[in-house]
């Protein structure tokens, strides 16, 4: 066995300074030299944990793997220091642990908090809270931020501890099994109390947790110890075989749907599956291409081949555009902010006023308002209303009652709008929700989508 994880390096301070936030399993890649060794090579480290997007980084989070490297020489196992946050969007919580070892200035940690927090708000619904991820909760230890996630998952802090002694057991059984059978049969006997179905369950979670970051070996000598364990004291529960064989639904489901679709409405299926468009969905892709070439099915298996291709340029090609969109949405609000007279540089610019100049306004706001920028903040939310009111004066009516549709809080409120607005209902107006929504669905905002498609088929019963 490699052996646990070294004390942390700090490499991903660079990741406050310059830095593209981004999302899922490898989402940010630096470089890093083995501290054993000193090999140089190149790790993926994820920064934001979103529970529902990618439940498999909340369990690696949980079980201690998170952000754990492999040095491809030597084998050694290393602990990165990097700053998270991590969210979820059923128990409203967004949490932040920024590492005191990067030594991070204070304006770095709250532009990492503001552009994740801005990052995640793309993902939600239209009407979806979103206060709560104006003022995360900050945690100095990791371990504090893991228990807070527990204790939101329900778990007592009496759980919670002994969730920790079961992962310290672990750990000394390992040690204990490479010292040799006398060490590690003391061990077993004098902790055979301990050794229940919570306790394998545990042990499964880091078997998968490690074959999942792609620590083959230390998954095979915990699957030993699991199975010798097992022997010892009798245990019959699920093997760790089971566990591993376990795919990811929602991984599997995006590979699935991409398969089946037709060409014409690939790009859009590609939009609305983003986020689960990752380094584990190429990976089943390229299983299924395998599959299809040992049964000799070579035309499934080019099929695939020419579709993963065309699945990367695509996804490659809007995170390029997204991220210029967000360039450009920074540069806008620097140019208004530096103008003595920001009314005039919005309106000449009006064209740039869209959701991501306003996501980045918003992420700012946040942040000066968290630092206690109170004049900073003052300036951002004359911008907010300015722009804001720019939008509106531009929009058609026809537009600007849409718009009073989608804020709406509730379908139902939505629906009362319609019923008090009927000169408005027109076939021109239902034809233009439905290309609205055609729009929305195309760039991946399915929900936002769907609420169009209801209104249009409410406004058109409106018609007759």
């Amino acid at each position: 066995m490699t052996g646990y994880p070294s004390a942390p390096v700090h490499p991903a301070r660079a990741i406050l300074k310059g830095y593209r936030v981004t999302t899922g399993p490898s989402a940010q890649v630096i470089q890093l030299t083995c501290p054993s060794c000193r090999t140089p090579f190149r790790a993926s480290i994820a920064t934001i944990v979103d529970a529902a997007q990618h439940p498999e980084l909340k369990a690696r989070l949980i079980a201690g793997q998170l952000n754990l490297a492999i040095c491809p020489s030597c084998g050694m196992a290393i602990m990165i220091s990097a700053p998270l946050f991590y969210h979820d969007a059923a128990k409203q919580l967004a949490l932040v642990h920024i590492p005191q070892q990067l030594n991070a200035r204070q304006e770095e940690q709250e532009r990492f908090i503001g552009d994740a927090a801005a990052l995640v708000m793309r993902t939600l619904p239209p009407n979806a809270p979103r206060a709560y991820l104006l003022a995360p909760r900050r945690f100095l230890t990791i371990n504090s931020l893991i228990d807070a996630i527990l204790e939101a998952d329900g778990v007592s802090r009496e759980k919670i501890e002994a969730q920790r002694q079961r992962v310290d057991l672990i750990a000394q059984l390992a040690e204990a099994a490479e010292r040799g059978e006398e060490a590690f049969n003391a061990l077993v006997e004098q902790q055979r109390d301990q050794l229940d179905e919570s306790f394998f369950a545990t042990l499964d979670a880091f078997i998968v947790a490690s074959s999942q970051v792609g620590r083959d070996d230390s998954a095979q000598v915990l699957m030993a110890l699991r199975q010798r364990l097992a022997e010892m004291v009798g245990f019959a529960g699920a093997g760790e075989e089971a566990a591993l064989d376990t795919p990811d639904i929602a991984t599997t489901e995006a590979v699935e749907r991409l398969i089946a679709a037709n060409d014409d409405e690939l790009e859009g299926l590609i939009a609305e599956l983003r986020p689960a468009i990752d380094y584990s969905f190429f990976e089943e892709w390229t299983a299924r291409i395998d599959q299809a070439e040992q049964s000799g099915d070579r035309a499934t298996a080019e099929r695939l081949t020419a579709r993963r291709s065309v699945i990367l340029a695509t996804v490659e090609r809007m995170d390029r555009e997204a991220q210029e969109l967000f360039d450009a949405g920074a540069n806008l609000l620097r140019a208004a902010l530096d103008a003595a007279d920001p009314a005039t540089v919005l309106r000449e610019r009006s064209e740039e006023i869209n959701d991501a100049f306003m996501l980045v306004l918003h992420s700012n706001l946040a942040a000066a308002e968290r630092s206690g920028q109170d004049h900073l903040a003052e300036r951002l939310r004359a911008i907010e209303q300015l722009a804001t009111q720019i939008v509106e004066e531009s929009l058609s009516p026809e537009d600007r009652f849409i718009s009073q549709l989608l804020q709406a809080e509730t379908p139902q409120e939505a629906t009362k709008l319609l019923r008090q607005n009927p000169a408005m209902i027109t076939p021109a107006f239902v034809r233009r929700l439905n290309e609205l929504a055609d729009q929305m669905e195309k760039n991946g905002r399915k929900p936002a989508g769907e609420r169009l498609r209801q209104l249009a088929r409410e406004a058109g019963v409106m018609l007759f």
